[in-house]
């Protein structure tokens, strides 16, 4: 999994994918959604790595399947939120 780390005063973006789909266009309707490896390439990381970085994040967008599992294992995220762009799950988190 790639994972980046955007930092803005207390705000912390976390963006993550799998490797798989760094660099993928998916289309949902006339909706295109671009993973650009310039947002999300960062550090290859493990779940645990990902879990540490999760648990500091106000916002994160995350995308593919081994990346939503440990989300989801981990607690930060409900599998009903997840949803499919271009048969790659998505979510994002977002703590007020």
């Amino acid at each position: 999994m790639y994972l980046k780390i955007y930092k803005n005063g207390e705000n912390v973006l976390v963006a993550a994918c799998d490797k798989e789909v760094l660099g993928k266009t998916l289309k949902h309707g006339n909706a295109v959604v671009e993973i650009h490896k310039s947002f999300y390439e960062g550090e290859c990381v493990s779940e645990e790595e990902l879990k540490e970085a999760l648990q500091n994040a106000t916002t994160a967008n995350l995308f593919g399947e081994k990346t939503i599992k440990c989300a989801i294992t981990c607690g930060f995220i409900d599998s009903e939120s997840v949803i499919m762009i271009d048969c790659v799950p998505h979510a994002q988190i977002f703590r007020l």
